[in-house]
């Protein structure tokens, strides 16, 4: 647990992960479950215009890291928040309680993006992100060793399997006295 867990009643989690392996579904279902906040960092920039333009390449918009951090501040340190996002090495590691890294198998995902309509080049980097796994090494970078946790994500059946999992970590979850 962080330093700072001892002033929440309720854990942060996040979940990361290459697109397509199920971050916001999971992250909805534990919270409808949990009743935890969920925040999708993509739809809560753009709601608070915290992003920087567009990228074609990407066909996203360009995140102001520094901004949504600062709009996540108090939220974060009020807790009970499941924090649902591709990338995490920019979020300050005090924030979580647990970090989630969902991973698929290549084959599945190649299906999920072709039915996205995602570009060859955005297909591309995708699937070579998952394959170096380059997300659960940002993830080791970034937090502490026993908070990352890397659950599979190939099936609604994983998912499940992984809410019930969290379900019952979140329910044994204390603060630091």
């Amino acid at each position: 647990m962080t330093q700072n867990s001892r002033y929440r009643k309720r854990p942060n989690i996040l979940i990361t992960g290459t697109p397509g392996t199920g971050k916001t579904t999971t992250a909805a279902v534990l919270a409808e479950v949990t009743e935890l906040r969920h925040i999708n960092v993509g739809d809560f920039a753009n709601e608070k215009n915290l992003t920087n333009g567009w990228d074609d390449t990407f066909d996203c918009y360009y995140i102001n890291e520094d901004l949504l951090c600062d709009e996540l501040e108090n939220l974060m340190e009020e807790g009970g928040n499941i924090v649902d996002h591709h990338g995490c090495d920019f979020f300050p590691e005090r924030w979580f309680d647990r970090v989630l890294v969902l991973q698929t198998d290549n084959s599945i995902l190649y299906d999920r993006f072709t039915m996205r309509g995602y570009s060859d080049q955005k297909l591309a980097s995708n699937t070579e992100c998952e394959m170096f796994q380059v997300l659960l090494e940002e993830a080791k970078e970034n937090y502490p060793e026993d908070i990352v946790v890397i659950l599979r994500s190939d099936s609604l059946e994983d998912i499940t399997k992984n809410v019930e999992k969290l379900t019952c970590w979140i329910s044994n979850w204390s603060p630091v006295l």
